[in-house]
């Protein structure tokens, strides 16, 4: 029968102990390949060639492929909640100010090629990244580094430049993947869709005009970390759009269907009473958001972002393009996260025309003002296009704005945005750790994940600095709080809405709860295959 399973949310950003994951059904074992569907495209370009290099790396998808297969120091458990070891023993903070982190490795590590993973290695793959500083700017995770130090083949020691309580976290992110320096060069990335590691699996990929088609995972038998491992192979194959991985799906050439269904899809499925495919749904951090070139001539003045702000009514957006899959968002800190203010309502409150129109006439902006709003067509799902027609119906009935809109695929839309092309344009945000500091660093701090020109001294220098000192998130809520209202008034971006995820598969499949978890992180270690309801 068809079901749908309710997956109650975790409690993120307490940073309360969680065990690790330790598998589903043991019947999950062996048999055939599970195979996922995605509507991830994973493409090597002149613009992106390394789409899979850890120092390069900073989407959802492709951070998906590398979890599979590149190990970390630690790692998010199964519930959310402080990381675990993972490639790590154990790893501790070894002074009271949070600037020393001390971690030992697991005994016998191997890469997949039978190599033992040293000390030596963690600090090249770190160094490594730090010095090639990507132009997508993961490296900016790893900006409290100050120096690696290894003492013999297990222990490694970070000394950081400053306090950061966070930095657990940050260990359990792709950028801090160990790499064999035999497979990747200190200061190049290393192109195409090779990848090597410790992880759980091994990754072959099938590639056809220089886009992966499909990955297939098969269990390392040398692997040695926390986590149980609940089959022998799992096929991730790539679709052009949510309706032929649907179809895939209804004819059996799939058993999992991830992201990005479409909002009708899923409300379909919600609703069947038979049939043997489940919907799952997880608790989930995704947020969309309006992000600015604050130096583009357009929007430089805050208040053609400020007017947007006024203007923009999300309770109508959600419910004309997702429903009851998302819900308005008025900070880039979502509602369930320690430190979340609702800092944009208690700024703009309502909608209203006549408050946009008095700030534009305030600062002498001549209306209508003419902009061209971007967004990926291939990313974040089929209902983007929509959601962004409904942007900028609400902006243009205002009279206030003449608004344009237009589509680009990913591997194009992100080499321009991170190039400052696009005065506006629309993104998401999958955190790399549930933790306000992952909703605010990447896009307010130096190296942000934009390369946005817009700095805060106040902000860089001393609120995030402060918030991160504080290993009790709840004693860093005022700075983040303060974070957030400054976001609200200068308007850099303009969150719009918090999503739920949800997975699709066959009745036989297990561990589908465990699948994803609220940071988007696919665990498909967590597959199993078990008897059919």
């Amino acid at each position: 029968m068809n079901r749908k399973t309710l997956v109650l949310p975790a409690v993120v950003g307490l940073l309360a102990p969680v065990l690790a994951a330790c598998g589903g059904s043991d019947s999950g074992s062996g048999g055939d390949a599970i195979v996922v569907g995605t509507t991830d495209r994973f493409t090597a370009s002149e613009e992106a060639p390394a789409p899979f290099d850890p120092a390069y790396a900073y989407d959802v998808g492709s951070w998906n492929i590398l979890r599979q297969t590149t190990q970390t120091l630690m790692i998010q458990p199964r519930g959310d909640g402080e990381p675990v070891p993972e490639a790590a023993e154990k790893c501790g903070f070894t002074d009271t100010g949070n600037e020393r982190y001390a971690c030992t490795l697991r005994d016998g590590l191997k890469f997949a090629n039978g190599d033992a993973v040293t000390a030596e290695d963690v600090k090249f793959s770190i160094e490594r990244a730090l010095s090639i500083k990507a132009d997508s700017q993961v490296y900016g995770l790893l900006s409290t580094v100050d120096t690696v130090e290894t003492q013999g083949d297990r222990e490694v020691i970070f000394h950081l430049n400053t306090a950061d309580a966070t930095f657990p976290f940050k260990l359990s992110t792709p950028v801090a993947g160990i790499v064999n320096p035999d497979d990747y060069e200190k200061g190049k990335l290393r192109e195409g869709f090779e990848l090597t590691g410790s992880g759980p699996y091994t990754m072959k990929a099938e590639v056809k005009n220089d886009e992966m088609t499909k990955a297939v995972f098969t269990k390392n038998p040398d692997y040695k970390g926390s986590l149980k491992v609940n089959n022998d192979k799992v096929e991730m194959v790539s679709f052009d759009d949510a309706e032929a991985m649907g179809a895939a799906l209804d004819k059996g050439d799939i058993d999992v269907m991830t992201r990005a269904m479409t909002p009708d899809q899923i409300r379909k499925l919600s609703n069947a009473t038979d049939g043997d495919v489940d919907l799952i749904e997880v608790a989930g951090l995704e947020i969309r958001y309006l992000g600015f070139n604050t130096d583009a001539p357009t929007v430089k003045d805050k208040a053609v972002r400020q007017a947007m702000a006024q203007l923009i009514n999300r309770s109508e957006l959600v419910s004309e393009v997702y429903g009851s899959q998302a819900e308005p968002l008025y900070s880039m800190v979502p509602a369930s996260i320690t430190g979340h203010s609702n800092s944009f309502f208690n700024k703009y409150g309502d909608p209203s025309v006549d408050k946009a129109k008095g700030m534009l006439e305030d600062a002498g902006i001549k209306t209508p003002v003419k902009l061209t709003m971007h967004y990926t067509t291939d990313h974040y799902g089929a209902a983007t296009k929509q959601e962004f027609e409904q942007l900028q119906k609400q902006l243009n009935d205002s009279g206030l704005f003449d608004i344009d809109i237009k589509g680009t695929p990913w591997d194009k839309f992100r080499p321009a945005e991170l190039k400052g092309e696009y005065d506006v344009f629309g993104m998401g945000w999958f955190p790399d750790f549930p933790d306000a500091d992952s909703f605010i660093a990447p896009f307010l701090d130096k190296d942000n994940t934009l390369n946005s020109p817009y700095a805060n001294p106040e902000i860089r220098n001393t609120l995030i600095p402060e918030s991160r000192r504080e290993a009790d998130r709840l004693s860093a809520v005022d700075s983040l709080t303060e974070i957030q209202d400054i976001t609200a008034t200068d308007v850099p971006v303009i969150p719009l809405w918090q999503g739920k995820q949800y997975v699709a598969a066959g009745d036989d499949v297990t561990g589908t709860a465990y699948v994803l978890n609220s940071s988007s992180t696919l665990q498909l270690w967590e597959l199993g295959r078990g008897v059919s309801g």
